[in-house]
């Protein structure tokens, strides 16, 4: 009767221990199951926070690498931009040297065309009545230094040049009275000088004794007739302003084929001609 009963509680025992290992082992799996769920979701969120850090770090370098193309093809823009700028400025810089050596001939050949306009109105000067001599001299040897001078430019000395011929040309347009130390006869005189334009020159006297005119078919000063005394006198006080202007008679001569003039006929001081040639 034990006998029989000893495999019964050996296979209890036997169930019982598996039982227990049996639950042991679902404890154990369930634990671990959990465990690998756990490590799945940890590792789907790191996945996922690196894939939302690669995004954002995906925008930023598209937002740049878009920034860096429109740069570049700002940069391309700027560089055919300054490429035709730099273009422009060798031309303009290659006509600027051109005409730097144009202007370096012509101011060498404007001073030569200077000079020789300043020797003609030197000539001019002396082949015409010598009226303000001093003056006129003066001007002339102060052009004449200003244009040996290298530190005047061009455009300078050719204003003084210009400014001569001016000053030159207005005597043809005025009346005026100076005085002036001239020599009648070898003899000295002090005399009133009255200039008619380029045309003739008279003179007087401060007492009004004596009045004569430069005969430039002579070349010298010489004495006029006492009846033109009256006439000459009063061109000069019209001249100076202390009487009214009025038509009169001078003898203003007859003028040459060779420029020079002779005291055969007379003229007014508003250049009308009266009496016989």
């Amino acid at each position: 009767m034990i006998r029989n009963s000893i495999p019964g509680v050996l296979l209890l025992v036997l169930l019982l221990g598996a039982g227990t290992v049996w639950a042991q082992d679902k404890d154990a799996g369930k634990a671990a199951a959990e465990s690998n769920t756990r490590e799945a979701l940890q590792n789907r969120l790191l996945t996922q926070q690196e894939l939302d850090q690669w995004s954002a770090e995906k925008s930023e370098l598209v937002g740049r690498l878009r920034s860096a193309r429109a740069a570049v093809n700002w940069l391309n823009e700027r560089k055919l931009a300054e490429s035709a700028r730099v273009e422009s400025l060798d031309g303009r810089l290659h006509e600027l040297n051109r005409r730097l050596a144009e202007s370096d001939r012509l101011e060498s050949s404007m001073q030569d065309s200077l000079l020789v306009i300043l020797r003609r109105v030197e000539e001019s000067r002396n082949l015409g009545l010598p009226f303000l001599p001093e003056e006129r001299d003066q001007r002339l040897a102060m052009v004449a230094g200003e244009l040996a001078r290298p530190d005047f430019t061009a455009a300078e000395k050719l204003r003084r040049v210009l400014e001569v011929l001016q000053v030159e040309a207005d005597y043809a347009n005025s009346v005026e009275v100076y005085q002036g130390h001239i020599n009648v006869d070898d003899q000295g005189l002090y005399a009133d000088i009255l200039r008619i334009g380029r045309v003739a020159l008279f003179w007087q006297t401060p007492d009004g004794e004596r009045v004569g005119w430069f005969d430039q078919a002579l070349g010298q000063w010489t004495d006029l007739p006492a009846k033109e005394k009256r006439n000459i006198g009063r061109a000069i006080e019209m001249a100076t302003r202390m009487r009214p202007v009025e038509l009169i008679d001078l003898p203003i001569g007859r003028i040459s084929p060779t420029g020079q003039t002779s005291p055969t006929g007379q003229t007014s001081p508003t250049g009308q001609t009266g009496g016989s040639e």
